[in-house]
């Protein structure tokens, strides 16, 4: 992808990002000040198709924001070619999306 398309899909999953880490920070919040327990929290998510499908919009998100960023940051302060950069970046980009998607799986639907 050119540098163009990586800045403007880096600016569209950060549209999408804000929202979501307004609304999360607001739950941790609401949930704190009930006194809520880890427990409860979990009750309330479990088998909920809404918080799955907000909580994997926030992780495909991110998993495509912060690599395009930190890979900003590694060609210019980098030793590494910028073709190595874009490799692992990539790399990086599918960890997020396997570990974060898997995360909320198992928030959602339980352990796997």
């Amino acid at each position: 992808m050119s540098e163009r398309g990586l800045i403007v899909l880096q600016r569209l999953t950060a549209m999408v990002l804000a929202p979501c880490v307004i609304a999360h920070v607001a739950v941790i919040a609401i949930a704190f000040r009930d006194g809520l327990t880890a427990g409860e929290i979990l009750g309330r998510v479990q088998d909920n198709v809404g918080w799955a499908a907000f909580y994997a919009l926030f992780v495909i998100a991110a998993a495509v924001h912060a690599p395009i960023g930190l890979r900003s940051v590694l060609v210019e302060w980098g030793a590494l070619p910028r073709r190595m950069v874009d490799i692992v970046m990539a790399a990086f980009a599918v960890l997020l999306l396997i570990t974060g998607l898997r995360a909320v799986f198992a928030v959602v639907w339980g352990a796997p």
